[in-house]
């Protein structure tokens, strides 16, 4: 069934196409429908399914024909999304989807100052993508009022109670008019999100898309064992065997990446940092280098894994495993994107294959290994302009490392 067969207004049909949305993805062949309706939704479906569309054309098409109508002014839906990345991108695929239409969508989220939000938000919107802290921050400040909501969105949710954010949730439902339609949306299901799910959403419907392989079928993942302290030296060949390729490498610390960066640097390969503790602007700016790409490497924590759609990654690098075994589908889904082919390679040192025997655990089969010949260990390490031998650079590393951690002990 093709888009142009739904019950929905032609100005979102033309924007569909020109977006290049012919088909619906499972999720929201099984979503919409619903939606249409009015009715609640418990969706359980992974990242690079095409969620935001699912939720997107319904709810504008349904907020459009209540306009018509002439239902009062003031923010209708509500979004609520674990990170500033994913706030902004939503808000854009919302905006793609209701060009022409009337519905004005706006984005707020925290790291940047808040006083121009609120006179944006005087201007007035039809849907507001939030995060929980800068929204739960405006709604009790007064300068956000919810009297009028008729649709919450919970996007990522189990993202969201990782990262501490149910009681703002919870606070904030509060606020919100009991009649109302929820739909919430999640890559993992537990007792404590069915839990937090069931208490929002009235005779919901439920549905589940779990393919039997939770990373996408154009992705070609593998592993290589490496020694913990020999992992610069083989992201530095790879890079260098691919100049031309956008490569986005995953650490599992704010301190890794940068020390990562910096190994980078040493050998002349330019790249940058995105983590938690950049401002927004910073993070903005990244972001948009790495999409553009100015800049073809990208070092970053899990903060870029979840849900955030970046065109044309050819390379995902596990530098380090990641700790929460969900993030391994994260991570590798921000490659092969569409009907794109993509390529991951995780860099496994004798520490970490507990780790690799809970992410194998999680997706139900072992990941192919790439064996290294001990020549070619040898060789890359060898072949490396920056070498083990060079103790000095090393030394000035560590101090600079002590000198960072006294002065945040200061």
């Amino acid at each position: 069934m093709k888009f142009e067969r739904y019950a929905i207004a032609p100005q979102i049909k033309t924007n569909l196409e020109k977006m290049g949305l012919k088909r619906p993805t499972d999720i929201q062949f099984k979503a919409i429908p619903h939606i249409l309706k009015g009715e609640d939704l418990l969706a359980i479906a992974q990242t690079g399914t095409g969620k935001t569309a699912a939720f997107a054309i319904p709810v504008i098409n349904n907020l459009e024909a209540r306009k018509i109508a002439n239902r009062p002014d003031g923010i209708k839906c509500i979004v609520m999304v674990p990170t500033h990345e994913l706030a902004i991108q939503i808000s854009g695929v919302f905006e793609e989807v209701a060009k022409g239409t009337g519905i004005k969508t706006y984005c707020i989220h925290g790291g940047v100052d808040q006083d121009p939000q609120i006179k944006s938000l005087e201007k007035g919107f039809d849907i507001l993508v939030a995060t929980p802290g800068r929204m739960f921050d405006l709604v009790s400040q007064g300068h956000l009022r919810l009297n009028r909501i008729e649709i919450l969105i919970l996007d990522e949710a189990d993202h969201m109670l990782d990262l501490g954010f149910i009681n703002d949730i919870k606070q904030l439902v509060k606020k919100l008019p009991h009649k109302r339609q929820t739909l919430f949306f999640s890559a993992t299901i537990n007792e404590t999100i069915k839990k937090l799910a069931y208490s929002l959403v009235r005779n919901a419907i439920r549905i589940q898309i779990s393919p039997k392989n939770p990373v996408a079928r154009n992705i070609d993942h593998f592993v290589t064992f490496i020694d913990m302290d020999d992992k610069r030296f083989f992201l530095e060949r790879l890079i260098n065997e691919n100049p031309d390729k956008k490569i986005l490498v995953f650490v599992r610390t704010k301190v890794r990446a940068e020390r990562v960066c910096k190994a980078m640097e040493r050998v002349n390969i330019a790249s940058d940092t995105i983590h938690s503790d950049k401002d927004q602007n910073k993070r903005s700016a990244v972001m948009q280098s790495f999409r553009s790409g100015d800049n073809k490497v990208l070092i970053a924590t899990d903060v870029s894994a979840r849900g955030i759609d970046i065109p044309n990654v050819d390379y995902v690098v596990n530098y380090d495993l990641p700790e929460q075994t969900e993030n391994y589908v994260h991570r590798v889904g921000r490659t092969g994107r569409g009907t794109q082919r993509g390529h991951a390679v995780s860099f496994c040192s004798e520490e970490e294959k507990p780790l690799l025997e809970e992410i194998e655990g999680f997706l139900g089969s072992p990941i192919e290994v790439f064996e290294v010949e001990k020549d070619d260990y040898k060789e890359t390490l060898a072949t490396s302009k920056e070498s083990h031998a060079d103790w000095k650079t090393l030394m000035r590393q560590a101090e600079e490392d002590g000198r960072k951690k006294r002065k945040k002990k200061k």
